[in-house]
């Protein structure tokens, strides 16, 4: 079985030497390590030329400008430069916990499963509200989701991560492969068109990275931002479901974390936290009606909006 992992980079740093470290080291070893990297010239800077990178003869650079950077885009391109029956898509800012990553993700990686994806674990960095979005998105327990979990789990039956994510070449093909132009969820886009094609999603909570950001009030608005844009422009994929729910859901458990745990001084930041990220949700649920330099203003990909068709 041939796997290859394909990452999106821009400004990479040390971390993505320590990255391409323990996939080289992994139990199952990949064929190629595809980068596929925005603007050169920072890469020049961190890699010197790829000096640093010589002692890995499978990791593959190719290089692109910022402009012609795409979320669904990008990966395509990079998926058409891997022949492997299995391809995995990564992060710069994801780190395996152990060795067995790669084999734990695609252990249920056949029959009519398309995708697997990890478990995504908070740092030591993370602050406390970090690590209970963490726990709330990514359980202990692993599940395989169907069509015929949309009434039990509604918008989370099409949830995936493209911080690390297993998929078949095969079913990947009959699909039509990433969505070409997309400000956000291209993962989420794929999973849904898994979903309606009868095809089976495997969470594999025993396959973990670490992963996590500690976003200002600001930066989740804009990230909010992009992702509301991303569900008005694809109604055929987030019309059908209800994301709000998810969001009623994890305040509510968060609430009752704090409590348990003796935090309700956290409670403030995080139900601030949460009102950031609904205001960017519902002004990028509703970007038609904004002006278009409210939008330029708040987006946090401006190309996207340059490249539009």
């Amino acid at each position: 079985m041939k796997i290859d992992i394909i990452i999106p980079t821009y400004k990479p740093g040390n971390e993505l030497l320590q990255l391409i470290d323990k996939l080289e080291h992994q139990t199952i070893v990949p064929s190629q390590i595809i980068l596929m990297n925005t603007e050169e010239k920072y890469f020049e800077q961190a890699f010197y030329g790829l000096r640093d990178l010589e002692q890995y003869k499978n990791v593959k650079v190719y290089h692109l400008s910022k402009r012609e950077f795409d979320h669904g885009g990008t990966r395509r391109k990079g998926v058409r430069r891997s022949d492997g029956e299995i391809f995995v898509m990564m992060t710069q800012d994801a780190m395996p916990k152990d060795d067995k990553l790669l084999e734990n993700l695609i252990q249920n990686l056949k029959g009519d499963v398309a995708v697997a994806y990890a478990r995504q674990l908070a740092t030591e960095q993370s602050g406390v509200l970090e690590l209970v979005s963490r726990q709330f998105n990514y359980p202990e327990e692993s599940c395989i989701k169907s069509k015929e979990d949309l009434e039990r789990l509604g918008i989370k039956t099409f949830f995936c991560s493209n911080v690390c994510a297993a998929y078949r070449r095969d079913i990947y093909e009959e699909l039509g492969g990433f969505i070409r132009q997309a400000i956000f969820n291209e993962d989420m886009i794929y999973a849904a068109g898994v979903i309606k094609k009868d095809y089976k999603i495997a969470y594999e909570a025993q396959a973990q990275v670490y992963h996590a950001h500690n976003y200002t009030n600001k930066q989740q608005l804009r990230r909010n931002f992009d992702l509301g844009v991303s569900q008005a422009d694809h109604p055929e994929v987030f019309g059908q479901v209800k994301s709000e729910s998810e969001g009623k859901k994890l305040v509510a458990a968060a609430t009752g974390y704090f409590r348990e745990n003796h935090m309700l001084s956290k409670l403030p930041a995080f139900y601030m936290q949460c009102f950031s990220k609904y205001v960017g949700y519902f002004l990028g649920k509703h970007y038609r009606m904004l002006p278009r330099k409210w939008v330029l203003r708040i987006t946090t990909n401006k190309e996207y909006w340059h490249n539009e068709v």
